[in-house]
């Protein structure tokens, strides 16, 4: 077994190269799996005489796929992420690494918080297990709601950074999951109270939803009078938004603005130094400017909040960025 905690569906992974019959494997995981990098790798050539290549590049989600790796193996495994349906990408498989946490003393926990009627959202590593959430908050007395998404989910539940088209009709949320980012999401996609049951601290926590506006306010305001701006381009595969980029551009030239379109893989302060603007407006992964604003030097604002700036959209008519 590779891991206690995480299944890395090694058997499959197998199975698919013998039956495929590929000579090279390609393998991408996400900075929190690469410690089990090189055990998967030595398992595999062990098990098929295949050539293993494993990426070292950063990966973001099923989003980020390590496109000149791909072009050199005959498959690519990328761990921890769930398929984007409407990406089409060939020879790649998804492994979702689901978790075999046990969540019952978190529901028990879970119970004690939420109301009589709560909608569930959960990651790759957890969403499968939402089904039995629902049904034990059911022997409790409470509704869990379940929603499908659009073309861009692969699972009733599931939420992306950039997506919370899943998130059902719900006065209030239950994120089961690790971290604060896709709990924040949902909390600004819905404006409506989020709890984390997070499986791995075995705590029932809020985001801090607050901190996080303030911040955006502060974007904004510190935006208010620019004159030129930088509006970021991803060409990662699910994340470059160039149409949405030329139609930004046209709403700050029509406002006599200068707007420059930037394309990157990484998007970066290193990567952007040398480009003299008053903001960035970003349309690559909106964690970008959630959660990484503070280590650019000018503000970096989503394509709403840009619209704010320019006057073309309120304050109140402000929503979190969505890619579908």
């Amino acid at each position: 077994m590779i891991d206690d905690v995480y299944d890395f569906g090694l058997e499959h992974i197998i199975d698919t190269i013998k039956r495929r019959r590929a000579k090279t494997v390609g393998l991408q995981f996400p900075d929190g799996f690469k410690r089990k990098a090189i055990k998967v790798s030595e398992e595999i050539e062990e098990r098929t005489g295949s050539a293993v290549i494993i990426s070292a590049n950063s990966c973001f989600g099923a989003c980020d796929i390590d496109t000149p790796l791909l072009e050199s193996v005959d498959i690519l495994f990328q761990f921890g992420h769930a398929e984007i349906p409407n990406i089409q990408a060939e020879n790649v498989i998804f492994v979702e690494t689901e978790s075999r946490i046990d969540l019952l003393p978190l529901l028990t926990k879970a119970i004690d918080v939420v109301g009589d009627r709560v909608g569930l959202v959960s990651t790759a590593q957890f969403v499968h297990k939402l089904p039995c959430v629902k049904q034990y908050l059911a022997d409790h007395g409470i509704r869990g709601v379940i929603s499908s998404g659009d073309a861009r989910i692969a699972h009733p539940g599931l939420v992306l950074g950039c997506n919370f088209s899943a998130v059902p009709a719900a006065l209030e949320y239950l994120y089961i999951g690790t971290g604060d980012f896709h709990a924040l999401g949902v909390a600004l996609a819905t404006k409506k109270p989020v709890w984390i049951a997070d499986p791995e601290m075995n705590e029932i926590r809020k985001p801090d939803v607050d901190k996080v506006l303030r911040k955006r306010c502060a974007a904004i305001e510190r935006s208010l009078g620019a004159q030129s701006f930088g509006i970021l381009v991803s060409t990662k595969i699910g994340q470059c938004r160039k149409d949405l980029a030329f139609e930004l551009r046209g709403k700050a030239e029509a406002h006599g603005l200068d707007a420059h379109i930037l394309f990157a893989d990484m998007i970066t302060p290193e990567a952007l130094a040398s480009f003299r603007v008053d903001a960035f407006v970003n349309t690559a992964c909106p964690r970008i400017a959630i959660d990484n604003a503070a280590v650019f030097p000018v503000p970096v604002l989503t394509p709403v909040e840009f619209e704010v700036v320019i006057g073309v959209r309120k304050w109140e008519d402000l929503v979190f960025d969505e890619i579908t």
